[in-house]
């Protein structure tokens, strides 16, 4: 871990099946605090079984050390590399054979908000996109820092509307800016529960990987 790239060292925890073996992939980004493999959890959860997951370990197990709404230069340079070791998991599946187009990107809470962040600045189809509990980065959502084009990547946005980590309003507007790139979101507000991960979240998730590689 160096002071510029302090995620230069991440390491992969894996489930599933061997990526040279999968011809689909999953990229699982755990939340502050936690740990990839409890990330990948999430794996036992969907019904597939040929998929090849990713799951990238932050450093002291935080990705970005302030909150997500917070300006993005008070998480630097953590937020930078955090979104490198994405590109990393992305490269990783690209050189066994699964493009991103056969790939979903997921996150919980903080690692929610890096896959929202991710993605949004890099648009193009993917497999999938989901975010548990987060959305976009920055004391306010700027526009100009996202392009490309989702090209109808399904998307799955949830959270509570009582979350005392994620403003609902956030959640929307993290919404917008995927659906103006061309993802095709699915949001789902879920009132006056706690900051977790839901069966109903789940199932719908269950759906998109299930469509991986048509």
């Amino acid at each position: 871990m160096s002071a510029d790239d302090p995620h230069a060292d991440a390491g992969f925890a894996t489930a599933g099946v061997d990526p040279e073996d999968a011809d689909v992939g999953a990229v699982l980004i755990h939340g502050r605090g936690a740990t990839a493999q409890s990330v990948l959890g999430l794996a036992e959860e969907f019904e597939r079984d040929d998929v090849a997951y990713l799951a990238p370990q932050a450093a002291n197990r935080t990705w970005y050390p302030q909150s997500f709404l917070a300006a993005t230069d008070a998480n630097q340079p953590h937020l930078d590399s955090a979104l490198g070791v994405l590109s990393r998991a992305l490269d990783r599946l690209a050189d066994a054979g699964i493009d991103a187009e056969n790939v979903l990107l997921l996150g919980f809470s903080q690692g929610a908000c890096l896959t929202t962040e991710y993605a949004a600045r890099h648009a193009q189809r993917y497999g999938g996109l989901a975010a548990f509990s987060g959305g976009l980065i920055g004391e306010a959502v700027e526009r100009e820092r996202y392009g490309g084009d989702f090209d109808g990547t399904p998307a799955f946005v949830g959270c509570s509307d009582s979350d005392p980590h994620i403003p609902e309003e956030r959640v929307h507007a993290t919404t917008d800016v995927l659906r103006d790139l061309g993802a095709d979101v699915d949001e789902r507000i879920y009132p006056d529960a706690p900051h977790g991960i839901f069966e109903d979240e789940v199932d719908a998730v269950n759906g998109i990987v299930n469509g991986l590689g048509e």
